[in-house]
C-alpha cells in the first residue's frame, strides 16, 4: 500500500520549529513524517528557527506530541558521509544514536548516504572498505533494535547503480535497505524508473522529488543531489519519471511511504500532494 508522507526539512528555509510542519502535515490528512535529526546542539534550532530534532531531546516527549496529531515517524534521517574518513569516528555514533532515538519513538528505519564529493586522497576502492566498516557497525546496532538502515542515493557512490548494488551487497541482512530518491537519481544523470526496477526488492521508503526546468538545464548530470524540489511535485522536468516510478511500486505492490520533498513555498506542498494523491489513485 502506498502511504504519503513528507520531510519537515521541507520548511528548513522558513526559518520555523518543527511543529509548523507537524500541524500541516495533520490539517492535510498527511499521516507520515519524516525528520532530519542533530547530533548535539544548533543554536538556530533551540532558538525555534529549525525543523529538525537534537538527539539529546527527550523521544517520549515527541512521540506524545506526534500521538496527539494522530502522526507516525516514517524514517530518520541520519545522513552523515559514510564515504568520509571522518565517517569511521562521528558517522558511526551518529546513527546508532539516531537508532535509538527512532525505536523509542517508534519509527522503523533510519537513513544514510555518501558524501557530495568524493574524498580527497582516498582512491575508491579505500572508500569502499571504509563504508563497508561503517555498516558492519551500524548494522549490528539496527539487527538489535529492530531498525532497518536504508541507503539513499545522494552522492557519487550511491547515485551510479552498480556501486550502489556493490554497497546492499556488503552484508546479506534484511536491515540493509534502500531509501530511493526520485529526485537525486534524475539530477545525477540516471533514469529513476531504471533505478527503482533494478533495486526495487531493496526499497523500503522512498523521497518523491521533482526538479525545475531551470535547474536540470544547469546541473543535470553535473550535481548527485538536491535537497528538495523548488517547484511542486508535477510541475518539473522529473513528473513524468515520478508516475512511473509510482506505477511501478503498485505492480510490486510496494508497502511504504513516499516522503515528500518540496519546498515549503505557499502552496507548493500542497499542489504536491494534491497531484501525489491523484497518482497513487490512478
Amino acid at each position: 500500500m502506498l502511504k504519503l508522507g513528507m520531510h519537515v526539512d521541507n520548511w528548513r528555509h522558513f526559518d520555523v520549529s518543527y511543529e509548523v510542519p507537524c500541524q500541516f502535515a495533520k490539517d492535510n490528512d498527511i499521516e507520515y513524517v519524516e525528520f532530519g535529526t542533530i547530533d548535539g546542539d544548533y543554536f538556530i534550532q533551540a532558538l525555534g528557527y529549525n525543523p529538525h530534532i537534537p538527539l539529546h531531546s527527550d523521544p517520549l516527549k515527541l512521540k506524545s506530541y506526534l500521538d496527539s496529531l494522530g502522526l507516525k515517524v516514517s524514517e530518520l534521517d541520519a545522513a552523515y558521509p559514510m564515504s568520509s574518513p571522518e565517517g569511521q569516528y562521528r558517522g558511526i555514533g551518529y546513527t546508532i544514536r539516531t537508532i535509538q532515538f527512532a525505536r523509542a519513538i517508534g519509527c522503523p528505519c533510519v537513513d544514510t548516504t555518501d558524501g557530495g564529493s568524493k574524498p580527497e586522497g582516498y582512491t575508491d576502492e579505500e572508500v569502499m572498505v571504509l563504508m563497508k566498516q561503517y555498516y558492519r557497525v551500524v548494522l549490528d546496532w539496527a539487527q538489535r533494535y529492530d531498525m532497518i538502515i536504508n541507503v539513499e542515493p545522494h552522492g557519487p557512490y550511491t547515485t551510479d547503480p552498480d556501486t550502489m548494488e556493490q554497497i546492499l551487497s556488503f552484508f546479506d541482512s534484511p536491515y540493509l535497505r534502500m531509501n530511493f530518491d526520485t529526485g537525486n537519481t534524475f539530477i545525477a544523470g540516471q533514469d529513476p524508473v531504471k533505478f527503482l526496477r533494478r533495486f526495487r526488492e531493496k526499497v523500503s521508503h522512498c523521497h518523491i522529488k521533482d526538479v525545475s526546468e531551470e535547474l536540470a538545464k544547469v546541473v543535470l548530470g553535473g550535481q548527485t543531489g538536491i535537497a528538495s524540489s523548488v517547484v511542486a511535485i508535477g510541475e518539473g522536468v522529473n513528473a513524468e519519471n515520478i508516475a512511473g516510478c509510482i506505477e511501478l511500486l503498485k505492480e510490486i505492490d510496494f508497502d511504504g511511504v513516499l516522503s515528500i520533498e518540496c519546498e515549503a513555498a505557499p502552496g507548493k506542498v500542497e499542489q504536491s500532494i494534491e497531484w501525489l494523491r491523484k497518482e497513487i489513485a490512478r
